[in-house]
């Protein structure tokens, strides 16, 4: 029985996988990502977010399907900001809930980034 009990603990700590969808909304890419956002599936949105040589490249990353977001991804939220920047472009964030909204809150990323209550108001503004 005690190898069972290990066998479910493994499991539940095995990260989760990472899924972003994007697509485009009057020139507007949105990403909708899903799962977590850590050191283990930070490659993945840092990649989605890669729009070199799009030019003045507009962003909205939907975050009302993340569970969990831990330093990596605060950095690749900031790094994004600023390249967007950069090239004339924008980065908005929509839907944050629980602890990643606390977290945005928290390291004060939600007065830097600009900070949606849901994607239509992300999309509006």
């Amino acid at each position: 029985m005690a190898e069972e009990e290990v066998a479910d603990i493994k499991k539940a700590v095995q990260p989760e996988q990472l899924s972003i969808v994007t697509t485009t909304t009057d020139g507007i890419h949105v990403l909708t990502v899903a799962g977590e956002i850590d050191h283990h599936t930070g490659d993945t949105l840092t990649q989605a977010l890669d729009l070199t040589g799009t030019p003045r490249p507009r962003v909205v990353v939907d975050l009302h399907q993340v569970a969990f977001m831990d330093s990596t991804g605060i950095n690749i939220l900031i790094a994004a900001h600023r390249a967007l920047t950069e090239v004339g472009g924008w980065l908005r964030l929509a839907g944050p809930a629980g602890g990643v909204l606390r977290t945005l809150q928290l390291v004060g990323l939600d007065t830097i980034i600009d900070c949606h209550e849901a994607l239509d108001r992300a999309l509006a503004d």
